[in-house]
């Protein structure tokens, strides 16, 4: 298996929540709705859920093993580092220009 794109699609600064991501595996299944948190300690990745009957929020889709769950985070933090470096230089680009 392999992660073949990560999409940011919105990053927030107010909140738990940092980002909303896509990603896609193999080129053929995508998953939508992955929430990049601020936690206690560090960033973590939610997997898209819903709430049930109960009131309890479960995963819709997640990975399995210890492995797999890893390859998935640190893919999609690394994404989500790349995309606020590419956003925190554009600012710093039109700062400058302003001056």
């Amino acid at each position: 298996m392999e992660i073949t794109d990560v999409k940011i699609r919105k990053i927030m600064a107010d909140g738990r929540l940092r980002a909303v991501v896509s990603l896609t595996i193999d080129d053929m299944f995508a998953v939508h709705d992955i929430k990049v948190v601020q936690g206690d300690e560090r960033l973590f990745v939610a997997m898209p859920s819903r709430k049930d009957e109960n009131g309890v929020f479960r995963d819709i889709v997640h990975p399995i093993s210890a492995s797999a769950r890893k390859m998935f985070e640190e893919t999609i933090l690394e994404a989500y580092e790349r995309q606020l470096a590419v956003l925190e230089a554009e600012e710093t680009g039109a700062s400058e220009e302003a001056v």
